[in-house]
């Protein structure tokens, strides 16, 4: 009788949410990592994904291990493929604590690489691209923790001004007067771990246009296990839905021992609000919804190349023949 094979290593879950791409691996205790290359971003690192190795900015929401324990891996590689920049920042409080970590590797290693730790502040953001920030918010978890959230700044016309000619708005300019006021649009939000607050309905979170969410607990028996871990439960998913206006929510932070096929049969008792809610890790769903994405870029791109380049019909270029002979 042969032995069985080993279990696989867990596979990157997948999702294309127009016009952002999420690729990441998360589950509850053992690891989570989640990219946005659209952004060069990636919320934590507790497993160095060849996607998140590209990124040269990570939001660390807290420090357990299933969501540092990359890091040390991460710092070194991008070191070792001399790939520049490269910084994590997290709560005040974790700063300390994660440079000793890492300082620790130097003895370890026999070799210093270097790292950037910073501290980002609640409520504080920082400008990682032109006019797209990355804020932090305070959360609630079991060790000192926070959420983000990525927001374009746009300058817009106030409204007394908008039928002014261009010279008239030149010299106002040139006068000193305000004509703009700035706008924000939270474009993704991501949870981190953590328990139900006030701070899920801030507008960061209400008008994401993407939110990443933990979600931890499904069953209703593992209420008080979500309170006590200080982590959401699915029912509270379900009053935040009817709050979040994202088109898209993204459930992350599964136990494995929960069965995807499961969370899909309890996502779908969701009701109106089942089709924007997904599972990272539900990888059958993702690549089905995915290989339909790709077969209707096929059929939108086959119609415009038909409107373009438009065939002329057999019947016209018998007749232009035949009338051309005569």
């Amino acid at each position: 009788m042969l032995p069985k094979q080993p279990p696989r290593d867990g596979q990157p879950g997948f999702l294309y949410l127009p016009p952002i791409r999420v690729h990441g691996i998360s589950v509850a205790g053992e690891q989570t990592t989640i990219t946005i290359p659209e952004f060069d971003l990636t919320f934590d690192i507790g497993h160095c994904t060849r996607a998140c190795l590209a990124t040269p900015l990570i939001a660390l929401s807290h420090t357990h291990m299933d969501h540092v324990g990359g890091m040390p891996y991460w710092f070194s590689q991008r070191h070792f493929q001399k790939l520049e920049g490269g910084r994590i920042v997290c709560h005040p409080e974790n700063v300390n604590p994660l440079r000793k970590m890492l300082s620790g590797w130097v003895d370890v290693e026999r070799q210093r690489t270097p790292f950037e730790i910073e501290a980002i502040e609640p409520d504080s953001e920082i400008e990682f691209r032109k006019g797209v920030f990355l804020r932090a918010i305070e959360t609630h978890h079991t060790c000192p923790s926070l959420g983000f959230a990525v927001i374009e700044k746009r300058k817009k016309l106030r409204d007394e001004f908008k039928d002014l000619p261009q010279s008239e708005l030149r010299r106002l300019r040139g006068e000193g007067a305000d004509l703009t006021f700035e706008t924000e649009i939270p474009l993704v939000a991501y949870t981190g771990d953590t328990d139900r607050g006030d701070f899920l309905e801030r507008d960061e979170f209400r008008k994401a246009q993407v939110v990443l969410s933990e979600c931890t607990f499904l069953d209703p028996d593992h209420k008080e296990r979500a309170r006590i871990g200080r982590h959401l439960h699915l029912d509270q998913i379900k009053e935040l839905l009817d709050i979040w206006e994202a088109d898209d929510v993204v459930l992350v932070h599964m136990s494995r021992r929960t069965l995807i096929s499961d969370a899909r049969s309890k996502i779908e008792g969701l009701g109106d609000h089942a089709d924007r809610v997904h599972l990272l890790m539900d990888h059958r769903t993702n690549r089905r919804r995915y290989e339909a994405q790709q077969a209707e870029a096929i059929a939108d791109r086959d119609s415009v190349v038909n409107e373009e380049h438009p065939e002329t019909p057999i019947e016209s270029q018998s007749s232009e023949q035949v009338d051309g002979s005569g």
